[in-house]
């Protein structure tokens, strides 16, 4: 089997292994999110705490509008060139439904940058970290869209992989191995969620991440043996030091650029995001459990005074 055959059917046992939510409240969501974008629309995936639970009213509804480009998916100038400058561009909807109200926030990203970022030409985590979890395909237009998007869900468990095992130790159990990647993921951005986070999410879906690391390990740059024993799969590579050295210094300037980009990401929320800054508030609030309170000052002159906002919530360890 070619590489790409190889790739496409790690694509398909990634997608069989997704959680599946059918859940009527998230259709109506995704139908209405579909009237409202047309037929720019090409897919909506859905990833995070909602899926996991299985709940669409469990929290905020995670989603990535996959579209077929910013003009048609942004109004004005403004939006579409901040979404194709810095993807992705994020917004928030609610929904009522059954007499309740289902939240949302979700990302408009074009297929190709998703394509892009979730291959290891991609040099930060944003994307290929984001999406080495599991993701579902909530809607896709044709079959040939879903090959794109499973493809890329590939390449983004590949890449995370391939760039997380040379720092982390040579051998040990797959679930470890997963807690450290995401961990190195999460700290090349800024994140509410403490350090436990990673352990969480390891173990809430461990049966996937030991079927996704069996399924991938043929086609890894680096050669990983898998070996199940009742405690769960473990690991095994071998790679020189000079590689591993070359990792950890690439992890460190990844850590470093996240951190700026993340920063960018939250003052482009202020201009492409109704409600930007109460959003990013409530998001911090949630996760770190900090009351966190936008000043009069910010609201008005949000690029002047932000920045001191940041530094205090940061300095108070809401987000690291």
């Amino acid at each position: 089997m070619s590489g790409s055959a190889s790739q496409r059917a790690l694509g398909a046992t990634i997608a069989e292994l997704a959680p599946t939510v059918e859940h009527p409240a998230l259709g109506g969501l995704v139908d209405s999110l579909r009237e409202t974008y047309g037929d720019c629309v090409s897919a909506v995936l859905f990833y995070g705490s909602c899926l996991r639970s299985g709940d669409p009213y469990d929290g905020l509804v995670d989603l990535y509008l996959i579209v077929d480009g910013y003009r048609c998916a942004n109004s004005g100038w403004l939006k579409p060139a901040w979404n194709w400058l810095l993807p992705p561009n994020v917004f928030y909807i609610e929904l009522a439904h059954d007499d309740r109200v289902l939240r949302c926030k979700y990302a408009v990203l074009s297929c190709s940058d998703l394509e892009k970022g979730t291959s290891q030409r991609w040099f930060h985590s944003y994307l290929w970290g984001r999406f080495s979890q599991p993701t579902a395909i909530a809607w896709c237009r044709d079959g040939t869209t879903r090959d794109r998007v499973q493809n890329a869900l590939a390449q983004a468990a590949l890449s995370f992989l391939d760039r997380v095992l040379p720092a982390l130790p040579a051998q040990g159990q797959v679930e470890t191995l997963w807690q450290g990647g995401l961990r190195l993921s999460y700290r090349a951005e800024l994140r509410a969620e403490g350090s436990s986070r990673a352990q969480q999410l390891t173990r809430a879906n461990l049966a996937f991440y030991q079927a996704v690391t069996r399924a991938a390990a043929p086609l890894l740059e680096h050669r990983v043996e898998i070996t199940p024993t009742p405690g769960g799969d473990r690991y095994r590579t071998e790679i020189a030091p000079l590689r591993r050295a070359i990792s950890r210094a690439a992890w460190a300037l990844r850590i470093a650029q996240g951190k700026l980009l993340s920063v960018a990401r939250l003052l482009k929320a202020l201009f492409t995001f109704d409600g930007g800054l109460d959003y990013i508030a409530w998001k911090l609030e949630r996760h770190s459990g900090v009351p966190v309170e936008i000043p009069d000052k910010v609201r008005r002159y949000p690029l002047i005074f932000v920045w001191g906002l940041f530094w205090k919530l940061y300095r108070r360890g809401v987000f690291r």
